[in-house]
């Protein structure tokens, strides 16, 4: 992939609403082939794909030119005016810096962009039929309750189900579908892993989103809580709450470890405080399939 082209791309790109407005032509072949980017991908779809890898890219990148990213692009919810150059002011307010700064550290931030885009390996374009815009994930430990809220989009018309599974320690766990369609049990897929489905309330045309939420009572859990995408998924809250003390002063974070490390001691991970109510939030940004992201503790707490 030519890296020039690719900053003039990107370049292009930044201009006026940035990924916030319309994308007809603003996203060159080179981005495209980046991201994933299919010929049929809808306005949603391209969104999607092109911020999540441009913000898994930007996570690699120093923290200053990682904002001056997020904001040039629009990424930033904070950072959506219509103008790149009130963006920048934007950007330039948060760092303390003027304007000309901010722009200058745009460009640089395209040029490692590029070079990130030009030598990783991305993912082909995907033949699924849905992707995950947004999930959550609330965990609390004491009472053992878990409360995954997602937004799922349609990559073709007629989305009528979506299929998930859930990793347990023992047993299939009690499940309340608390708003956006209704449970399809598969039953037992391995010995810790419980298939479930979720039949929406009408079919999905291409583009079109989908809020669910689900309460689980699982009957334990490991000293994890991980998200391992099925299919691409633009970013994950999560939430864990230990509850009363005594409780670990700080978890593991896993962002996009391979899933025998997710159980491996060898593996340490980048240290998270827990605050002092006993909870911890952690934030990922345009997730590998396949990979794990999440957070581990010292089990016996």
């Amino acid at each position: 992939m030519e890296r020039a082209e690719l900053v003039q791309e990107l370049k292009t790109l930044r201009k006026g609403r940035g990924l916030a407005g319309r994308l007809e032509g603003r996203v060159g072949p080179r981005l495209r082939t980046a991201c994933a980017v299919a010929s049929d991908d809808g306005q949603v779809a391209i969104r999607e794909k092109v911020s999540g890898r441009l913000t898994e890219w930007a996570s690699d990148l120093p923290d200053d030119l990682r904002l001056a990213a997020l904001a040039a692009f629009a990424i930033c919810a904070e950072a959506r005016q219509p103008l790149y150059q009130d963006r920048v002011k934007w950007a330039a307010s948060r760092v303390d810096r003027d304007p000309r700064t901010v722009r200058r550290r745009v460009d640089e931030a395209i040029v490692l962009l590029a070079e990130l885009a030009s030598s990783s390996s991305t993912m082909p374009a995907s033949s699924d039929q849905w992707h995950t815009s947004s999930l959550s994930l609330a965990l609390a430990l004491e009472e053992l309750l878990v409360l995954e809220q997602r937004r799922i989009v349609a990559d073709q018309d007629g989305l009528r189900t979506v299929d998930l599974a859930v990793s347990l320690p023992a047993g299939r766990p009690s499940v309340t579908v608390l708003y956006g369609g209704t449970l399809v049990d598969h039953g037992m897929e391995t010995s810790s892993r419980w298939g479930y489905g979720l039949e929406l309330p009408r079919p999905l045309s291409r583009g079109e989103s989908l809020d669910y939420a689900i309460l689980f009572r699982p009957p334990s859990l490991d000293s994890h809580m991980v998200c391992v995408p099925r299919h691409p998924c633009g970013q994950f809250d999560l939430r864990v709450r230990f509850g009363g003390a005594p409780f670990p002063p700080e978890v593991r974070v896993l962002g996009g470890a391979f899933q025998r490390d997710v159980s491996d001691p060898g593996f340490r991970g980048r240290p998270e405080p827990v605050d002092p109510s006993g909870e911890v939030h952690l934030r990922f940004r345009g997730l590998t399939p396949g990979l794990a992201y999440g957070a581990r503790w010292e089990s016996g707490l």
